[in-house]
């Protein structure tokens, strides 16, 4: 099978390019990589919509990856509990050669197709949880391998690859590909692909965040209050929602500790 995430560079002689031009060529091929992603928008959506009927009765939803995609399912899975209130363990991020290898690569992990259920399982990943194979590629065994054995167990599976026809669009049950092509680097798949699967992840954990109520209007009214900023932040929320002095929403904010218990406090 050939790869469009392999294929040969619009652009050549990079290493003789100006540094204006490095740029303008990088930013010309970024710019198709929303694209790409609106043109799956109804089989993220399907996957969405799944996810939720069981993280709504207590599901957890799982990302697994290798390298750069598996980094970016921990990152996503990281910011959910700051972000929106859950706790950690209700999305889980891991990534082949554990997490060591988000600052080094861990040689030959990928290639391991037992080790990712074998993470899996010391999660006690259940029938009732969701798993979401992340790979440029579309064929890192520790991740295909993950998937296959989560569908025999009865775990819903979800894929973002950005190959169509690849082993992971295959055998996930909601495939999520972005066709991005070529990238500005013959075969980095770190840029465009990792992009594109940035994009995906954050609409899935967002979209998902909200239908669990953990959104009010448009605020993040079960954010972690940990650091000022976000005090700040909150407080202002506050203020909005109950049109009263900054200095009173900070007190009910302190004394409630969260934006949702200190609204509905004073919330007949």
């Amino acid at each position: 099978m050939k790869k469009i995430t392999e294929s040969e560079s619009f652009y050549d002689g990079l290493e003789s390019l100006s540094t204006r031009d490095l740029l303008d060529g990088i930013n010309n091929e970024d710019q198709k990589v929303a694209l790409a992603v609106q043109q799956i928008i109804p089989d993220i959506e399907a996957f969405v919509d799944s996810c939720y009927k069981r993280m709504k009765n207590g599901g957890r939803l799982f990302y697994i990856g290798a390298g750069t995609s598996g980094r970016l399912g921990i990152v996503d899975a990281s910011e959910c509990p700051p972000t929106f209130g859950v706790d950690h363990g209700v999305v889980v991020g891991l990534m082949a050669g554990g997490d060591k290898a988000m600052r080094k690569a861990v040689e030959f992990a990928e290639d391991d197709t037992q080790q990712g259920w074998k993470d899996l399982l010391e999660h006690n990943i259940s029938s009732n949880d969701t798993l979401v194979g992340i790979a440029a590629s579309g064929t890192t065994p520790y991740v295909i391998g993950a998937l296959e054995q989560a569908s025999k167990e009865g775990v819903l599976t979800g894929g973002i690859t950005c190959n169509p026809g690849s082993p992971l669009a295959v055998t996930a049950k909601f495939p999520m590909v972005p066709e991005v092509g070529p990238e500005f680097v013959t075969g980095s798949t770190r840029m465009k692909s990792g992009t594109a699967q940035k994009l995906v992840l954050n609409m899935i954990s967002t979209c998902l965040m909200i239908k669990l109520g953990h959104v009010k209007g448009n605020r993040m009214v079960d954010m972690q209050l940990s650091n000022n900023k976000l005090v700040d932040r909150g407080a202002r929320m506050i203020q909005e929602a109950l049109n009263i002095p900054y200095d009173e929403a900070l007190a009910l904010l302190e004394e409630h500790g969260s934006v949702r218990r200190a609204v509905n406090s004073h919330t007949p």
